[in-house]
């Protein structure tokens, strides 16, 4: 299955229906919600989908539209009550305004992609198609922005192709917070910090907006230009995560990374930094390219790769402010991360790392320098 992503450029007519059933969503969840709190609070079970879905009928939604909010709404209360079950912390489905209602969902019909896409009830759409669909369409989502803008996502399902044989070399991964990324043979990729950059525009952008009378034009122009800064912040992101993932799966045989507890470091002290450099984003993206890359993605267990020394397999201990591995058993001395990366490769491959890490680092280069805010250091 594969996410296909488009931008959409509706005319002023189309723009008012679809926030009008944006609107529509908005009533039918709520609605719908309100009658499940009443229903179990009556009977002490919750009403059954059917049920659900009876509600979404005079709702003015396509019916499918109207049905998939039915079955998400009910998802969302069965999950709850697992979770409750299970002990874990979880929030109970609230009533949403309008600024939670983002989207609409075709689970299977009322959609036609052509040169432009035709959707039940809005017709023709001016849709900016900058790759081909590959497979058969399953799901169209009309999602808009907070920006304003309006894109459609198709889930589709494709064909199943023998995976390409990749004879390049493995490289082991530290991902970090001072460096993005260093490599088990020597690369460093830089810390865009991409927040930083944008830092005080955007607090200047929150700032305006505070100032503005509530409900008024002037403060949802406000608005659209903060999200818009925010906008500019994420595509930037993504743009540097999808380049150097698809360098990565196309000049490694083998990627070697920890598995973090990404959620549970973020609680720190540096989460917003960690929350920039998106190491989750960016591990999903090595995943599902390097199906068709024919390249393998190995996750190890974090304990020790930084302490354990590479050579001699010595726990050394480190505070975080210690930069370099000194080890008083072998007498060792390199870079903590160049460490790390090199004891991250050799448990994914169950071997010594110096044996397998001097690979062509010519494609990296090459790599590195093509793409805006790669280098060596």
């Amino acid at each position: 299955m594969r996410a296909y992503k488009f931008r959409l450029y509706p005319s002023k007519t189309q723009k008012r229906l679809m926030v009008q059933h944006l609107v529509y969503s908005k009533n039918l969840w709520n609605e719908s919600l309100e009658h499940c709190k009443k229903f179990y609070s009556d009977f002490g079970f919750l009403p059954s989908i059917r049920t659900l879905e009876g509600l979404s009928k005079g709702s003015g939604l396509y019916a499918q539209a109207g049905q998939c909010i039915a079955h998400r709404l009910h998802g969302a209360l069965i999950r709850f009550f697992v979770l409750r079950t299970k002990g874990i912390k979880v929030g109970f489905p609230r009533f949403k305004s309008i600024d939670r209602v983002k989207s609409m969902y075709y689970p299977q019909f009322g959609f036609h992609l052509n040169a432009s896409l035709n959707v039940t009830p809005f017709g023709w759409i001016s849709i900016r198609k900058h790759r081909e669909v590959k497979g058969r369409i399953k799901t169209l989502a009309l999602k808009r922005e907070a920006s304003g803008k309006w894109f459609a996502i198709f889930t589709v399902e494709g064909l199943l192709q023998e995976p390409r044989e990749n004879e390049s070399p493995v490289v082991g991964l530290d991902l970090g917070l001072m460096h993005f990324a260093t490599f088990s043979n020597g690369l460093v990729v830089p810390n865009p910090r991409f927040l930083r950059r944008r830092e005080r525009k955007l607090a200047s952008l929150h700032r305006k907006l505070s100032k503005k009378v509530k409900r008024s034009k002037n403060r949802f122009k406000a608005k659209v230009r903060l999200a818009l800064g925010y906008e500019k912040l994420t595509n930037a992101r993504r743009d540097f995560l999808h380049k150097l993932s698809t360098g990565l799966v196309n000049t490694y045989s083998l990627i070697a990374l920890e598995k973090l507890n990404v959620r549970k470091m973020s609680r720190g002290g540096f989460g917003k930094f960690i929350h920039d450099v998106s190491w989750s984003m960016f591990a999903n993206m090595l995943g599902y390219k390097a199906e068709g890359a024919g390249c393998q993605v190995v996750f190890v267990n974090p304990k020790n790769t930084s302490k354990e020394c590479s050579t001699c397999g010595n726990l050394v201990e480190k505070e975080l402010r210690d930069r370099v591995h000194s080890c008083s058993n072998c007498g060792l001395v390199i870079n903590r991360d160049l460490n790390a990366a090199l004891n991250i490769l050799a448990k994914a491959t169950g071997g010594t790392p110096a044996s397998n890490a001097c690979g062509n680092e010519a494609n990296v280069s090459s790599m590195t320098q093509e793409t805006p805010g790669f280098g060596l250091l």
